[in-house]
């Protein structure tokens, strides 16, 4: 049985990513949303031996992937729907822990983001506009 949910959980991608960084970034931009918005969590998996596993989120994520131009873009868009919105920016690649992440976010302007990746949840049209010229990634 197939749910339609009022809501969308995005990533969005930029295209030129290696395999690895695509994996990498969108592990760590789902995090965030899961942090920040607990009623996309579901309850805790149990198989049937009883064994106990994390709870996940509640609906499917959706990953999309564009253009360094097409990712500004959508970043403008989430900011002015002010959705809820995470970040994975090209110097996060030679950082290695937290800490470093978030000082190299800090360090440059909103307008001068080298972003490639882009996460976001709301409802599901404000997700479509925002998300406007990109595609399903393969």
């Amino acid at each position: 049985m197939s749910t339609r949910f009022d809501t969308k959980i995005a990533v969005l991608l930029r295209e030129d990513l290696e395999p690895w960084q695509r994996l990498n970034v969108t592990a760590f931009l789902v995090s965030g949303l899961g942090t920040r918005l607990p009623e996309l969590i579901g309850a805790p998996y149990e198989d049937a031996d009883g064994v106990p596993y994390l709870p996940m989120f509640r609906q499917p994520v959706l990953v999309f992937q564009g253009t360094k131009e097409v990712l500004e873009a959508a970043h403008a868009r989430a900011l002015s729907r002010a959705l809820p919105r995470a970040v994975f920016t090209s110097d996060l690649f030679a950082t290695g822990h937290d800490e470093a992440n978030r000082a190299a976010v800090r360090a440059v302007g909103t307008a001068d983001l080298d972003l490639v990746g882009l996460a976001l949840h709301g409802p599901r049209n404000a997700v479509d506009k925002v998300l406007k010229g990109a595609r399903m990634h393969p």
